[in-house]
């Protein structure tokens, strides 16, 4: 299965001297709920030299049988029916400076869900939300009228685990292809993914892999090398040299 990767909005340019803009970090790009929690921290942060108005957006991705996800946008429900809910839904980060959002989770826990979160710098308007009056926000557009104005956001992926987490995840290699089983009902995560010639030696560029639970993967590979990776369950991490 292939994870929703950098979410890039392009939301307005204009073809003149290139001058400076906001420019968001979010942090991780995946982040996890832990069973036993209900609530997360993210920061974001502006290390532009103009002041970022962020709008906040959360949709559920629901997977079908074939692992190919389906976005259902949360943002028009009532609070009561959303199961995840962003606050604020609105930032005003200042040049170099950093804000906070909680987000908060509020349905069931009787398997994993999948929630994607954009953070979309936008150019604010009086009565949006960013407590503004018409004569702020003109003069905002128009401080950035002089030059590209490139306002990029940014999207992230957050996996709440059930309340009773269960990892199970064989691992098993013959004529140098890997096969690797979720057979929990939570993700796991095949980090700094490789094939070597040894241990440590000779490898191949690393990628990450996660893997949702009842599913599995199979990796090719060469016999007389070695599959190496770090599997991350939960909290454990373990550090896998599979040869085969």
């Amino acid at each position: 299965m292939t994870l929703p990767r950098l979410i890039l909005l392009t939301l307005l340019i204009t073809p003149l001297a290139s001058r400076a803009a906001p420019e968001l970090n979010v942090g991780a790009l995946y982040d996890y709920l832990d069973s036993g929690k209900s609530t997360l921290l993210k920061r974001v942060r502006n290390g532009g030299d103009t002041t970022a108005f962020v709008k906040i957006s959360v949709a559920e991705l629901v997977y079908d049988a074939d692992g190919e996800p389906r976005e259902i946008d949360t943002d028009g429900l009532p609070l009561k029916q959303r199961g995840l809910v962003a606050s604020p839904a609105r930032l005003i980060v200042p040049a170099q400076g950093m804000q906070a959002v909680r987000l908060l989770y509020r349905g069931s826990r009787d398997k994993e869900r999948y929630f994607r979160l954009r953070f979309v710098p936008v150019l604010p308007e009086s009565g949006d939300g960013f407590a503004v009056n018409e004569q702020e926000a003109q003069q905002y557009r128009d401080s950035l009228k002089v030059g590209v104005n490139l306002l990029a956001g940014y999207g992230s992926i957050l996996f709440v685990r059930p309340a009773e987490t269960r990892f199970q995840t064989p691992v098993k290699r013959q004529g140098g292809q890997l096969q690797v089983a979720n057979e929990g009902n939570t993700t796991v995560v095949l980090d700094h993914f490789r094939q070597c010639q040894a241990a440590e030696q000779g490898c191949e560029p690393a990628t990450k892999h996660h893997l949702l639970p009842g599913r599995s993967r199979q990796f090719d590979g060469q016999v007389g090398k070695v599959h190496q990776f770090e599997l991350h369950e939960g909290s454990e991490r373990k550090q896998m040299v599979v040869e085969g």
